[in-house]
C-alpha cells in the first residue's frame, strides 16, 4: 500500500509531500490544475519513461520518492527481489526513488539499491494498478485476461503446466532420437568402418602413457648398455678393481700381524671390497632392468604410433579412443535397434500429449464455468451504472495446437457490446470513454477479491456521467476501497463525497511563477470544495446544503 509520495521539481510542482492511508481517497481540482502531474510523478516511480520535459523549468533535476508498506517475506515482491539479486530487509518499508535530469538522464533506487527502470516496471503491477480512459494495461490488456479469469474461478493450471513440461520433454527426446537416427543412417558406412577399426585396435585407457614410458625406458637402456658393461669389466674383470683389491688383501693377511698399520690397511681394503661388491650388484641390477628385447621395442613403437595415428584420424586424444569406441558402438547399436527405440519414444510422446490434453480440457471446462459466473457478476454491476443495454462476456476459445502452452489450450478475452444488436468487441475498441470507465469499474468490483495490487488508482473514471450514475460509481468505489487503498481523480461531487480523505489540487500564480500544490482538506474545506464542484465558480447556499447532504449520506 502506498503510504507517502514526495515530489520535487516535477513540471509545476516545486515541493510536495503527501501521506496516504487505507480506504477511498479522492483528488479534486479545477481542470488544468495539475492532477495529471501527480499521476505522472507516481508513474516515474513505477518505471515510466523518463522525459526531461517533466523537470520543472530552471531546475537541474526532478525527484520522486514513493513509500510503500513492507512487503511480506513470501510475497511476489520478495521473489522478484531475489530473482534480481537485490536485498529486501524484513519489516522495512519499500522506498522507490527516481531522479530525472534536465538533460534527459535518469537514475532509480529501491531501498537505496541502484535499480533499472525495467525492474521498476516489473515491480509496479505488484504495487499499484492505474485505470483510466486511455489505459492500455490491466483490464484492457487481453494478455492478462486469462490470469484474471483463473484467479476469479480458482482455476488451478498447475497440473497443466506439469503435463506440458512432460509432453515437451517427450517430444524433445523423440526429436533428438529421430535426428540421431537420420544422421546415423547417412553415416552408416563410415560408422561401421570406424567401429570395426576401433574394435580391432581395442584401445585401453592410459595405454599411450604406458607404452611411451616403456619405449623411453628401453631406449635409455640401449644408450647406456655399453657403459654398464664397461663398468662391470672394470669392477669384475680378471684385471678389474675388485680382483686387484682381493689380491692385495690376501698379501696383507700374511703380513698384517707385523705392524698395526698393516692391520688397519687390511681393514680398509676389506671395506673397499664390500662397497665395490655392492656397487657391482647395483650396476648388474640396473643392467637387468634396462635390458630389452629389440623385438619388444619395435612392437611397442608400432602400437604407440598406431594409437596416435587413429586418434589423429578421429581428432581425439589417444586416451579418448576407448570412450569414442563406446560412443560409436552405442550409435551403431541404436541404429540397428533404432526403430524399436523410436517406436517406444513415439508411444511415450503420444501418451504425454494425451495426458496434457486431458488436463488442459479439464482446465478449459473450469474456465468456461468461471467465465459464466464472471459474466453474471459483471452484468449485476452494469445496470446500476446505467449500462442496462450493454452486455459483457468472457470469451474462452481453443487455440491452435502449435499455440498450446503451460497455461493451457485456451484464448481468454473480455468483450463487450454497448448497444442492443451491436456485435461484441474487445474492451479497447469501445468508443465512449465514460462507458469504458464504467465497464472497468464493474469488472474491477466483480474481481475485487482476486488479488492484484493493494493500491488502485482510477483517473477520471466518472468523466461524462452525473446524477445517479455518478452516485452508483461512488458507492462501488467506496465498496472496492474496503480493506485496500483506492485513489480517485474525480470531477464528480457524488464520488468526492464518498472519500475517507480529500485532497485538493490547485494551481497558484504569484505573478512570476505558476506552481501546483496539493492540500488535504478539513471537513469544512471539503464541504466548500464539493459545493464548488456542484455549482461552479460561485458557491451558492443551495450548493453548500447539497454538499452537506452528500457528505451526510
Amino acid at each position: 500500500m502506498l503510504t507517502a509520495l514526495s515530489i520535487r521539481d516535477v513540471v509545476l510542482i516545486e515541493a510536495l509531500d503527501l501521506e496516504f492511508g487505507e480506504g477511498l481517497g479522492v483528488l479534486t481540482g479545477e481542470t488544468g490544475a495539475g492532477k495529471s502531474i501527480l499521476l505522472d510523478a507516481l508513474g516515474l516511480a513505477l518505471g515510466a519513461r523518463a522525459d526531461s520535459g517533466l523537470v520543472r523549468s530552471g531546475a537541474a533535476q526532478a525527484v520522486v520518492v514513493a513509500s510503500f508498506l513492507p512487503p511480506a517475506a513470501d510475497s511476489a515482491i520478495a521473489n522478484l527481489f531475489a530473482q534480481n539479486g537485490m536485498e529486501l530487509e524484513p519489516g522495512e518499508p519499500l522506498l522507490i526513488r527516481r531522479l530525472v535530469k534536465a538533460d534527459g538522464g535518469s537514475r532509480a533506487f529501491v531501498n537505496d539499491q541502484p535499480a533499472s527502470a525495467g525492474f521498476l516496471r516489473e515491480l509496479a503491477p505488484h504495487l499499484v494498478e492505474i485505470h483510466g480512459q486511455h489505459d492500455d494495461r490491466g483490464l484492457l490488456n487481453p494478455r492478462g485476461h486469462r490470469v484474471l479469469l483463473d484467479s476469479f474461478g480458482r482455476c488451478d493450471s498447475g497440473p497443466v503446466s506439469i503435463a506440458h513440461r512432460a509432453w515437451r520433454a517427450a517430444e524433445d527426446a523423440l526429436a533428438v532420437a529421430r535426428a540421431e537416427q537420420d544422421s546415423a543412417e547417412r553415416d552408416r558406412e563410415w560408422l561401421e568402418h570406424a567401429v570395426t577399426e576401433l574394435a580391432a585396435l581395442a584401445p585401453e585407457e592410459g595405454e599411450e602413457e604406458r607404452l611411451a614410458e616403456r619405449r623411453a625406458s628401453m631406449q635409455r637402456g640401449e644408450k647406456i648398455a655399453t657403459d654398464l658393461q664397461g663398468i662391470a669389466d672394470l669392477l669384475e674383470g680378471s684385471d678389474g678393481g675388485l680382483a686387484r683389491l682381493r689380491q692385495a688383501a690376501r698379501i696383507l693377511e700374511r703380513v698384517s700381524d707385523d705392524h698395526e698399520a698393516l692391520a688397519e690397511a687390511l681393514a680398509a681394503i676389506d671395506r673397499a671390497i664390500t662397497e665395490g661388491s655392492e656397487a657391482q650388484a647395483q650396476v648388474d641390477a640396473a643392467a637387468e632392468a634396462l635390458a630389452f628385447d629389440p623385438a619388444a621395442l619395435e612392437a611397442d613403437e608400432a602400437r604407440l604410433f598406431e594409437l596416435r595415428a587413429v586418434a589423429r584420424k578421429h581428432r581425439v586424444q589417444p586416451d579418448e579412443l576407448p570412450a569414442l569406441l563406446a560412443e560409436l558402438s552405442g550409435r551403431m547399436e541404436r541404429l540397428t535397434s533404432g526403430g524399436a527405440g523410436i517406436a517406444k519414444l513415439e508411444k511415450a510422446a503420444t501418451q504425454a500429449h494425451a495426458t496434457y490434453r486431458e488436463a488442459a480440457q479439464t482446465l478449459s471446462a473450469m474456465r468456461t464455468m468461471a467465465a459464466a459466473r464472471l459474466d453474471a457478476a459483471v452484468a449485476t454491476e452494469l445496470k446500476p451504472l446505467k449500462l442496462d443495454a450493454a452486455r459483457f462476456r468472457t470469451v474462452v476459445e481453443p487455440l491452435e495446437e502449435n499455440q498450446w502452452s503451460a497455461a493451457g489450450m485456451d484464448r481468454v478475452e473480455f468483450e463487450v457490446s454497448t448497444n442492443p444488436g451491436a456485435p461484441f468487441a474487445p474492451l479497447m475498441k469501445i468508443a465512449s470513454g465514460g462507458e469504458l470507465s464504467r465497464f472497468i469499474l464493474a469488472m474491477k468490483v466483480a474481481l475485487a477479491e482476486e488479488g492484484g495490487a493493494r493500491t488502485l488508482i482510477f483517473d477520471e473514471i466518472d468523466r461524462g456521467v452525473g446524477g445517479a450514475v455518478a452516485d452508483a460509481i461512488g458507492e462501488r468505489l467506496a465498496r472496492l476501497a474496503q480493506g485496500s487503498q483506492l485513489l480517485v481523480v474525480t470531477h464528480s461531487p457524488q464520488v468526492a463525497a464518498r472519500g475517507a480523505r480529500h485532497l485538493l489540487i490547485a494551481k497558484r500564480h504569484d505573478g512570476i511563477v505558476t506552481r501546483t500544490g496539493v492540500t488535504p482538506l478539513s471537513p469544512e474545506q471539503r464541504r466548500e470544495e464539493i459545493a464548488r464542484m456542484l455549482s461552479g465558480a460561485e458557491i451558492t447556499p443551495e450548493a453548500r446544503a447539497q454538499a452537506e447532504r452528500l457528505l451526510a449520506a
